[in-house]
């Protein structure tokens, strides 16, 4: 039988956790709704991982459904095994036609975040990704105090490139890539924020819309 001592860890830990989770909302986009991932996303979630197009670059689909389920399970900390970083992953749902993929942040101390995306394939040309990074970024700087965002990405992924160029995204200088950074087959992005979103030395694409709703869950 656990000890007193034992249950009210247990019982802070849990208040902890759910206090984590309060954390994020849930944001809507003309088109698109940013859900806080859970476990219970990962049985849908793993049809739209399931498209080998995605995979083109680098990565693997998912190993089994309940991988994923147990993945996704142990993401709803929101943190870093060490406590250093807050993860973040919202999973898109386009009314009437489900989940097509994913936006994912990871906080770092200063103000720092790294980002990254995914989306099924049959969504790819649409403008959602656009749609759904922009609403993350904006999430980003107004509630996390993020003030500056990386992304790395596999040079020959030009989709890629062209859709962070367009959120305002450049260029990492050469002496940023190496170990701390990008590989030699990879490129490092950078874009500054400001706290409105909007990047440090005006609007860009990703900021010309007014912030999206949202809905703490």
């Amino acid at each position: 039988m656990p000890s007193f001592e034992a249950t009210e860890v247990a019982a802070l830990a849990e208040a902890a956790k759910h206090e984590l989770r309060k954390r994020m909302r849930a944001l809507r986009t003309a088109r698109l709704r940013l859900e806080p991932q859970r476990a219970a996303h990962a049985d849908e979630m793993f049809q739209v991982l399931s498209d080998p197009a995605i995979y083109t670059y680098e990565n693997a689909p998912p190993t089994s459904l309940q991988a994923l389920r147990e993945r996704y399970g142990r993401l709803e900390s929101r943190r870093s095994g060490d406590g250093s970083q807050l993860w973040l992953n919202w999973v898109l749902r386009v009314p009437a036609h489900g989940l097509i993929g994913y936006v994912q942040a990871s906080v770092l101390p200063g103000g720092r975040a790294s980002i990254g995306y995914e989306l099924a394939s049959t969504h790819w040309g649409r403008g959602y990704a656009q749609e759904a990074v922009g609403a993350m970024l904006d999430e980003l700087a107004r509630r996390y105090g993020v003030r500056g965002v990386s992304a790395v990405l596999k040079r020959p992924n030009e989709r890629s490139r062209r859709l962070l160029e367009r959120l305002g995204f450049m260029m990492a200088p050469s002496e940023a890539h190496g170990p701390a950074g990008a590989e030699p087959d990879e490129l490092l992005m950078h874009r500054s924020l400001g706290v409105d979103g909007r990047g440090a030395d005006g609007p860009s694409s990703a900021a010309t819309n007014p912030p999206p709703a949202q809905e703490t869950t």
